[in-house]
């Protein structure tokens, strides 16, 4: 027994009527959830049609392929959303491995892995069938440890769309930058910079994610260049580890993470008119029954911050500074210190004239009381 699209005729096929590929599934791993395209040709070939493929055995009318028309060669289309409670059967696999790299400072850097199976169901009755039967595997490997890096301080926000089969969450990061603790006015940067202390208020925020997965700032930083591998970097916080001047607000329990930190300015940069530097954040996905273990000191490995070293990666980049104003500072040290040396040298000529006049009068007290003795 062999079954005909309802929609498609063999001659609908013409070249593509033949027997399946391994070629024949196509895999996008997205930010929500993830689609297959199956040819659906080679099925028909084999005895079947788009109603007869089933995903993980799910009869649900969400999980049913749809047969589209609308491109060359013919395919049939299954689409579900990244979610542990309405997957359509697919299997969820966390593993852990040691950082290498950049991330070489943690010992548990976790990857997904969704995966499933599209297998044909034979309609024939009887003992024997004569329809080969047809098995789709798929799956997607999803990271969930991320760097941020580059990114200049009068930036408010900015999200780069990346593709490929292997999926990737970092389109939906974002960085953004405000004034006020309730996260609400964007930071603006004059061309001349920002006063010294003044709050710095730091949100990473992901969009468009699956409610799976929070945001966990693992590390943040501050280097002198934008490339950070051979330029002089300051620690905001490394895991549990945290600059005294460093306040974090929210971390891992949300899809945003915030923390604060007063403007500074790099030692190297004391002879320029501004200080200039970019922040880095090492940023972690974690799923909700993990997180709250990631945040665990003894968890989670880190050299001491002298020994840490910054290798340079392809990722996410905001290119604008943060620009911290000096000048000010400058002129009024200098102020202070002409006004000390005008002082000092004011006390010094009053202290000279008062010994001068001293010493005379101690002579002429002498020479009278010469002369009596004399006479």
């Amino acid at each position: 027994m062999v079954a005909k699209s309802c929609q498609l005729t063999l001659s609908d096929c013409g070249a593509g009527f033949r027997r399946p590929e391994y070629t024949d599934i196509s895999v996008d791993c997205g930010t929500s959830s993830i689609d297959l395209a199956i040819l659906v040709c080679p099925v028909i070939y084999t005895g079947y049609n788009e109603s007869l493929l089933i995903l993980n055995n799910m009869y649900d009318d969400p999980c049913k392929g749809t047969l589209d028309e609308t491109v060359t060669p013919p395919v049939v289309r299954f689409s579900f959303p990244l979610n542990l409670t309405n997957a359509c059967g697919s299997n969820f696999r966390t593993t852990s491995a040691a950082g290498t790299g950049i991330f070489a400072d943690f010992s548990n850097i976790q990857t997904v892995n969704v995966s499933g199976v599209v297998r044909s169901h034979d309609p024939s009755t009887g003992t024997v069938t004569y329809n080969a039967e047809l098995k789709y595997f798929f799956s997607c490997a999803y990271p969930l440890e991320y760097l941020i890096n580059n990114t200049r301080m009068d930036v408010s926000s900015s999200s780069i769309a990346v593709r490929d089969n292997n999926g990737s969450f970092i389109s939906t990061l974002s960085m953004e930058l405000y004034s006020d603790v309730n996260y609400t006015t964007p930071l603006i940067i004059p061309r001349l910079g920002i006063e010294l202390r003044t709050n710095i208020y730091v949100q990473v925020k992901a969009t468009n994610l699956t409610d799976q997965y929070h945001v966990l700032l693992d590390r943040c930083y501050a280097s002198t260049s934008p490339q950070p591998t051979n330029s002089t970097y300051f620690n905001l916080f490394v895991s549990c580890s945290r600059d005294q001047m460093t306040t974090m607000h929210e971390n891992g329990d949300s899809h945003n993470a915030r923390f604060s930190f007063p403007a500074f300015r790099f030692l190297e940069q004391q002879n320029e008119t501004v200080s200039t530097y970019y922040l880095h954040c090492i940023t972690r996905l974690c799923e909700i029954s993990t997180c709250s273990g990631f945040k665990q000191c003894t968890n989670r490995r880190r050299r001491d911050v002298d020994d840490e070293r910054v290798t340079d990666s392809t990722t996410l980049s905001l290119r604008s500074p943060i620009v911290t104003r000096t000048e000010t500072d400058l002129a009024s040290k200098e102020e202070d210190v002409s006004g000390s040396r005008s002082d000092s040298s004011l006390g010094l000529g009053v202290a000279v004239g008062v010994l001068t006049l001293a010493v005379i009068v101690v002579l002429a007290m002498a020479a009278v009381f010469y002369r009596k003795f004399r006479h």
